[in-house]
């Protein structure tokens, strides 16, 4: 399958400009979004704001349905992050994901608010995982933090994941931990794992991209760098179904100690 990832700066709290932004950098390198899985960044149309009631998406759904016309336009299956409100008035931090048709596939709301950032007081935590398939394989999405939290992705693994997706606003200070997850998380699940995260700044932080493809041998083999742009690869599931059935680690796990999630 087909992967893009799209790394931009983020104009803070305004959709249009940013749905703009993206098009363009979409359309630009069109020959690798098209007929592929296209990754854009955590709250891609906002930047990560805590204030849910400006940036929500409401009836309205500007971004949803900006998502689901940019999948129709490349014939491709496109995942961002998007904030919706709960029940309780508190925001979700979603993961979402609409196939060529334009409809929805997939909506995962993030597992593990950063509370550090005050995103635990604004933002209500998931409760489950969301795989799906596409063009023959089982991904898993995750949002940012959860990047953290093994237990998360082992789960996700046991549910069958091959490729496992983080969107994040992942900030400069903290970029050598990003690396470092993206490349354990992989190694650990024998698995494909894809991080997505923005460059520019923001009201309190400052970021410096480094998506990453990283593949089930834990090796870097797409880098996004420092600035905005698109990137690809094609990825092969047989990669992960051989490389799990000659080195079957993933069979030793201890039921006892296994993550419930």
């Amino acid at each position: 399958m087909k992967i893009a990832l799209c790394q931009f700066d983020i104009a803070w709290e305004n959709k249009a400009a940013n749905h703009a932004r993206v098009g363009a950098l979409l359309h630009g390198a069109s020959s690798l979004c098209r007929d592929a899985l296209i990754v854009l960044p955590e709250m891609f149309s906002t930047g990560f704001s805590m204030d849910v009631e400006n940036i929500r998406e409401g009836e309205a759904l500007a971004t949803e349905n900006w998502l689901a016309e940019t999948a129709v336009r490349f014939n491709s299956h496109v995942m961002a992050g998007v904030v919706n409100r709960d029940a309780s008035g508190k925001g979700t931090n979603e993961s979402v994901t609409f196939g060529p048709d334009g409809k929805l596939v997939a909506r995962y709301q993030k597992m593990q608010p950063f509370t550090l950032s005050g995103e635990m007081a604004c933002y209500s935590p998931g409760k489950e995982l969301k795989l799906f398939d596409c063009d023959g394989m089982r991904v898993a999405p995750f949002v940012c933090y959860d990047l953290r939290f093994p237990e998360l992705f082992r789960h996700a693994t046991q549910l069958g994941a091959q490729l496992i997706i983080d969107i994040a606003n992942w900030p400069v200070t903290r970029i050598d931990h990003w690396i470092t997850l993206l490349r354990a998380r992989a190694i650990e699940n024998q698995a494909y794992v894809v991080g997505v995260n923005r460059v520019g700044r923001d009201p309190k932080y400052v970021y410096n991209g480094r998506s990453l493809i990283v593949n089930p041998h834990g090796d870097v083999i797409a880098d996004a760098g420092n600035g905005e742009c698109v990137i690809g690869a094609e990825l092969d599931p047989q990669i992960v179904i051989n490389w799990r059935n000659d080195f079957p680690a993933l069979n030793d796990i201890r039921a006892e100690y296994s993550a419930r999630v």
